[in-house]
């Protein structure tokens, strides 16, 4: 295991005029990252995800549990850790003035790469940033900027890469183009961290996955596992009366849940189960607009193991 954690906890004291408040944004994380995978954090803004990367990554300290971190102890060789791990944050930290070359060239020397130059221009090329290298960092689209973040991450060629929200607030283009980098970055042999509150970047990307909500981990394994987990099939009902529906529908499902101008149901085999619902409605009287078979989604994983959507949290699904 390239990070091994059990038991991390961070608590957080604010004043202000209204007095102290205690936060306590991670109340026992525990995490197994295997080397060489995508693990996903995946959980609504607040649930305690930058917090969790941020102890990993030796940037704030934790108040208990331990961590083993690419062989080194998270508390007493935190030294040795960064020198093993790129870090990426949610503002990326690229500079407006300077060129990537320059940022990147100047990362290097911070790590004592031996070859600064020939170290940045090899990690330009992989991010697909060579062409525009010597531009100055206004320039940049906001896809072009988190790859330099990324870029000055891994000049080191670090073992491991924590990423927090890598996409957010990009296009779909961008956003699918950084998912191609991420998945090359694996390919290569790094093991990657990152964290979103995005479903379907979790999906796309991840190996394996926690989520986390109220800052403690839920649900774990790989998405497939997961969306098992929950139920075989959601049927998706459109029709007036939505909440009449769901009593009289309620008895044949496993779960059930109104979800804005639709009806979800879920069922272990959605083929056999249709039948039965579609008389149920007819008898009720009931008329249907609409309906269709799906698998579970991760959103439904998310409803099962906590109450709620992930979508009802205010994270972008």
């Amino acid at each position: 295991m390239i990070i091994s954690a059990q038991g991390l906890r961070k608590t957080f004291v604010t004043k202000s005029r209204k007095g102290t408040q205690t936060v306590e944004a991670v109340k026992g994380v525990d995490l197994e990252v295997k080397s060489g995978e995508i693990y996903g954090v995946l959980g609504p803004n607040g649930a305690g995800k930058t917090t969790t990367i941020r102890m990993l990554a030796t940037l704030i300290v934790p108040d208990a549990g331990t961590a083993t971190i690419a062989g080194h102890d998270l508390v007493k060789e935190p030294g040795q850790i960064r020198r093993k791990l790129g870090y990426v944050s949610q503002a990326g930290g690229v500079e407006e003035q300077n060129s990537p070359r320059a940022q990147v060239v100047f990362a290097a020397k911070i790590y004592g790469v031996p070859d600064p130059a020939q170290a940045a221009d090899e990690i330009l090329k992989k991010m697909d940033l060579a062409e525009i290298a010597d531009r100055p960092g206004r320039t940049l689209s906001g896809g072009q900027k988190r790859r330099v973040a990324i870029a000055l991450g891994l000049v080191h060629t670090p073992p491991l890469l924590f990423l927090d929200e890598p996409t957010t607030g990009l296009d779909p283009q961008n956003r699918a183009n950084l998912w191609d980098r991420i998945k090359e970055l694996r390919q290569q042999g790094t093991s990657v961290l990152l964290t979103t509150h995005y479903l379907e970047e979790a999906d796309a990307l991840c190996d394996r996955l926690a989520i986390v909500d109220h800052g403690v981990v839920v649900a774990e394994g790989t998405p497939a596992e997961l969306k098992r987990s929950v139920s075989g099939d959601v049927v998706t009902l459109r029709l007036d009366e939505l909440e009449r529906a769901a009593t009289v529908l309620g008895p044949m499902a496993k779960q059930i849940r109104v979800d804005e101008d639709m009806l979800r149901v879920y069922v272990d085999d959605g083929e056999h189960a249709l039948p039965p619902l579609l008389r149920t409605l007819e008898a009720e009287g009931l008329s249907l607009r609409s309906i269709a078979l799906e698998r579970a989604t991760l959103d439904d994983v998310f409803l099962a193991k906590t109450g709620r959507s992930l979508r009802d949290t205010g994270a972008a699904a």
